[in-house]
This record gives C-alpha cells, structure tokens and sequence, in this order.
C-alpha cells in the first residue's frame, strides 16, 4: 500500500500561525492609542479642575463666606492687613499685590497721592462725621465721582386750571433755571505717632488713625459750613448776603430783627423767635430746624411764652435733640455769640437749603522722614458746600432793624 503523495504548502499554510499574533498586534495597537487619548483627556480635565479651584480658591481670599460679625473678622480682610503693614511699617507690597489681585478696585495710587484707606476705617471717619454736631448732619450730603457738583434750581411754575372739554389749558412759562456749582476742596489733616509705637502690635493703629482724621475733619467742616469763604474751602450759609425778609430776592438770605442791638428785645422777647418761625414758608417748616451755639442756648432755653410755659423742652429720650417751639434744635458751637447786629440763631430746611458735596475715597500718605523719631500720616479728602435753596433758611439778627 502506497503512502498518499505529501501536499505542498501553499499560502493558507504559511499564514495560519501568524494570523492570532497578527490580531494580538492590531489589539494592542488599538488599545494603546485609546489609551494616549484618555490620557490627554484626563490631564485636560484635571487641568481645568485645578484652574477652578485656583479661582474659587482666589475668590474666598477676596470675599469672605461667612459675613464680617465682628472687628477680629473684619480684621482678616486682604485690605486690613496690607493698610495694617503700610501704616506700620510702610511697606508698599501688600497694597501693591492688592491691586494686582483687585484690578478695579485701584488701591494703588500715585507715590504722592497715598493709598486708600481700609473700606471699615473709612466707614468709621464718615459715620463719627455725620453724628457730630455740625450742619452736615442736618444737610443734604451727596457723594460724586467729579470735582464738583451743580445743583438746579427751577424757579419757572407750571400753569394750572380747571378743564372742560372746551376750555385749553395756558402754556408754562419760560422756565427760569438757576445753576448753582458746588466746587470740591482738598480737607487734610496729619497726625503723627511715633515709630515705637507703631511696633507695639497691641497697638490698634486704624481705630487711632480714624479717631484723630474724624477729629481734625470734623472741626474744619463745622466751621466752614457756617462761616466758609468758599475760597479753598466749603462756603457758609452765614458768607452769603443778608437782607430784612420784607424785602428779600433770590441769593440772599432773609433775617427777622429782634429790635434791640446785641439782645432780644426788653419786651415780649419771644415774639422774635415766633416771627422768624412764621417767615418761613410752609412747605419748609416741617422739616425745619434752629441752629445756635451753647451760650445762645442757655439764653433762649429761659424764655417763657405769655402763659408762663418755656419755649424750650429737652429731649424726652436719650439722643433725642432738645426742642423750641416744638422744632428741633442743633448745637453747632461754631454759631456766632449774641452781639450787635450779629446772625446767632437760625432757622430752615436745611436738607433743602445746604448741599455738602463729598467724594467717597480717603487717601493717606505715610511720612517718616519730616518729624523723625515720629511718622506723620497724611489724610486728605475733597468736600464741599454751599446754600443751595435760599428760600429755605432765614436768621435772627440781634440789632434793632
């Protein structure tokens, strides 16, 4: 029996082996390019990721969470402690880094100009301002970008009548508009303190620092809103010209006389207080308050009417303002005394009557080379003044006409 004849290889032989490492191949193949793709994937992901998180992290340096409770928590702001190190040792990094971090806030100023002071310092000189007793707290206070501010008046008067269907109504008059500008001064103050001090780190050198500018701005305000020239400073109501309320004009200030030079009158002395009341309108008395200083005080707080009753009636609860005549009345030491022909009481709306124009930022600029061993700090701020309704504020004039 013969053996069958042996086949020859042909091709399908060749390739059977090679066909399963041939597929393990193309496998690997694929799996390491899907792998390289969930590999950049992945690194694009957590890049993002750490991008986020570098940003919340930066927005929580820069807004607290939680709110500010109390003045340890105020104190950890990014704006507390860079102002804490420029003021103590004049380092200029932090307020630098500030406004790298900020951008719009512009801590950073000119190398004369000083830095903003710390937002809760600021807020601490502009509240103890307010509470003084000076006009600004009975007058209106607005705040502006500009380094001025114009208030309007329009003294034209819209007609009026009763209609039909037939009747036409009579046009408005020309309006007549006066344009008052309030011009914006430069108010600084420089206290001083010594280096040594500034070491001291129980030393709480903002709440010092806020003390002595709200001290210093609070005096210079009080005297030039009342007697001001307007020449570099705010101008007072008292600057303005004074004519007898019969015959008063738009830009002057009215006055009642009490008819006797340097006093009220031997007579009925109290009908001066009631007159000057009454000269002013109507629309102006509800919100109207007496302005005099302590020693015009102490002479009017004597004053009975007709009945026997004081004029004068203190304040029924803490902080509440003494009041005459039922209106109330505010102790601005910078008043004239009663003299000759002087202006020591006044009467009016002043929220109407009296514009302090004021922009919002304190500077301060620390020098610690003028008055060595001690460092000055320089505070400046712009504010103005002016009489912006002259129908709203009439004054008691102690002469006989």
């Amino acid at each position: 029996m013969t053996d069958p004849a042996p086949q020859a290889a042909g091709p399908s032989g060749a390739d059977a082996p090679e066909a399963p490492e041939l597929e393990i191949k193309t496998a690997l193949h694929d799996f390491a390019q899907e792998f390289a793709e969930f590999q950049t994937e992945l690194t694009r992901k957590l890049s993002q990721t750490e991008e986020r998180l570098t940003m919340l992290d930066r927005k929580t340096a820069l807004s607290p969470a939680r709110p500010v409770l109390a003045q340890a928590d105020a104190g950890e702001t990014l704006h507390h402690k860079a102002f804490d190190a420029y003021l103590r040792r004049g380092d200029e990094a932090p307020m630098r880094g500030l406004e790298i971090e900020t951008k719009g806030l512009s801590t950073l100023q000119a190398a004369d100009g000083g830095y903003l002071v710390d937002p809760e310092t600021a807020e601490t000189i502009r509240s103890t301002l307010a509470s003084t007793a000076s006009i600004r707290a009975i007058a209106s206070v607005v705040t502006v970008e500009a380094t001025s501010f114009d208030v309007l008046i329009d003294h034209s008067d819209v007609s009026t009548g009763w209609a039909t269907e037939a009747s036409t109504i009579a046009e408005s008059d020309t309006p007549k508009i006066d344009r008052i500008p309030i011009r914006l001064h430069e108010l600084s103050a420089m206290p001083k303190a010594s280096q040594r001090l500034l070491d001291d780190s129980a030393f709480d050198v903002e709440s010092w620092l806020a003390g002595r500018i709200a001290s210093k701005f609070a005096r210079a305000e009080a005297a030039a809103f009342i007697h001001g020239d307007g020449v570099d400073k705010p101008r007072g109501f008292l600057d303005h010209d004074t004519v007898d309320d019969m015959i008063w004009t738009w830009g002057n200030l009215g006055y009642i006389a009490t008819g006797a030079n340097g006093d009220f009158a031997a007579a009925n002395a109290a009908d001066s207080i009631v007159d000057l009341v009454y000269a002013l309108d109507a629309t102006y008395r509800a919100n109207a308050v007496f302005v005099m200083n302590s020693k015009t005080a102490g002479a009017v707080r004597k004053m009975k009417d007709t009945d026997g009753r004081f004029l004068w009636s203190d304040g029924l609860a803490a902080g509440e303002p003494a009041r005459l005549m039922g209106y109330p009345v505010l102790v601005a030491e910078d008043m004239p005394d009663i003299d000759t022909d002087s202006y020591a009481i006044a009467f009016g709306d002043f929220e109407a009557g009296y514009t302090i124009a004021e922009r919002p930022d304190l500077r301060v600029l620390r020098d610690p080379f003028s008055a060595k061993p001690h460092v000055l700090f320089y505070a400046t701020k712009r504010v103005g003044g002016d009489v912006s309704d002259f129908k709203a504020i009439k004054l008691l004039k102690f002469g006989e006409a």
